[in-house]
């Protein structure tokens, strides 16, 4: 089955991978996979719902902390128990967030899986400099990529990051 799926892809989009370079490719893929899940999410989270539970963690956390350092201990169990209804508010919002990563996972695991049969090995990004978290990940996957290059899924990863971060602030997701 992903052999017919991987030559769909190859139809569709060999002819994009032949033509630019790597880095354009894996930007591209980067931005719309990046720019997909974030709209996913935004459409079916209630982002009104999270905010409101960060303001009301913050402030539990900063009366706890006062409640603390003057020792009472009755406001301190009262602080305990608003903490467990409010665990229980985290718990449904968690729920929400649980459909985008279940929609989207599989994409992600489809089309990395295709984009890996062309850029396995490939260097997509070149550092000016040796980093160490690069020769350990490399290492670790037994690549022969230098620790100054980023391959696919790195470059993949930073690319929809960037833009995943840009429509969390157009679209005022916090």
């Amino acid at each position: 089955m992903s052999e017919a799926i991987y030559h769909f892809l190859d139809v569709l989009f060999g002819p994009f991978i032949i033509k630019y370079h790597p880095i354009w490719v894996i930007t591209v893929a980067g931005a719309i996979i990046g720019g997909f899940y974030t709209l996913i999410y935004y459409f079916f989270t209630d982002i009104e719902k999270q905010k409101k539970i960060q303001k009301l963690s913050k402030e539990l956390q900063k009366e706890m902390r006062e409640a603390q350092k003057s020792g009472d201990e009755k406001k301190l169990r009262k602080l305990q128990q608003k903490q467990m209804e409010l665990m229980k508010m985290q718990g449904e919002v968690m729920k929400q967030t649980m459909i985008p990563m279940i929609i989207t996972l599989p994409l992600f695991w489809v089309f990395f899986g295709w984009l890996r049969r062309w850029y396995v090995e490939v260097g997509i990004a070149k550092l000016p400099f040796n980093f160490f978290l690069f020769d350990w990940f490399h290492k670790m996957y037994h690549s022969n990529l230098p620790p100054d290059q980023l391959g696919y899924l790195g470059w993949y990863f930073l690319t929809s990051y960037v833009v995943g971060m840009i429509l969390r602030k157009l679209l005022d997701m916090g």
